[in-house]
């Protein structure tokens, strides 16, 4: 019987799923890509740190359950429970926001890029200051590939918003207009 129980416990350590991973080493895991405290230097890859707890349970969700298609996030939140979801979630909402990038923004992209958060609304869900609330990103500060990408996949289809309001707002906006935008919002002060 002993020799069953410790060939069991050998077995278990090859085999354990990844939620029997400790909340650090699955934190690890998220901020290996993301970066440590939540500010990503991998290309289109976003910096999760200040983003609101809503958001990030919600994409976590969406992750989860293969509504939202990224293989490796995919992988990372298929075991999660709904509580691993609202913990993980609380987790990254306490991290840092992301800092302005070093470079100096292109003043006529940026004058463009204003102009179309006013026509767009973007500072009315996403607040003034694109600190995100509720279900809604933060953008400040956000990797401007990244927001590109995410601009560019919110248009296609290819990414899925929680509600139709992204749909409806990125529909009319064209590719020049994107570009400007994620400057703008990579830069935003």
């Amino acid at each position: 019987m002993r020799r069953i129980i410790v060939v069991f416990g050998f077995l278990c350590l090859f085999v354990a799923p990844s939620s029997a991973q400790s909340f650090k080493q699955r934190t690890d895991v998220c901020l290996a890509c993301h970066g440590e405290k939540g500010q990503s230097e991998t290309p289109e890859v976003p910096s999760l740190g200040g983003m609101p707890s809503n958001y990030v349970l919600i994409q976590l969700y969406l992750f989860r359950e293969k509504r939202r298609t990224q293989e490796i996030m995919n992988d990372q939140a298929k075991d999660m429970k709904d509580s691993d979801l609202q913990t993980f979630a609380d987790f990254i909402s306490k991290l840092p926001p992301p800092k302005p990038p070093a470079d100096t923004p292109d003043v006529e992209r940026m004058a463009r890029g204003a102009a179309l958060v006013t026509k767009h609304h973007c500072n009315s869900c996403h607040n003034p200051d694109f600190s995100g609330r509720e279900q809604m990103p933060r953008l400040a500060d956000q990797r401007e590939d990244y927001l590109l990408k995410a601009l560019r996949d919110y248009k296609s289809a290819a990414r899925p918003g929680y509600d139709a309001t992204m749909d409806e707002v990125i529909r009319p906006v064209s590719e020049a207009d994107i570009v400007d935008l994620a400057h703008y919002l990579a830069h935003f002060r």
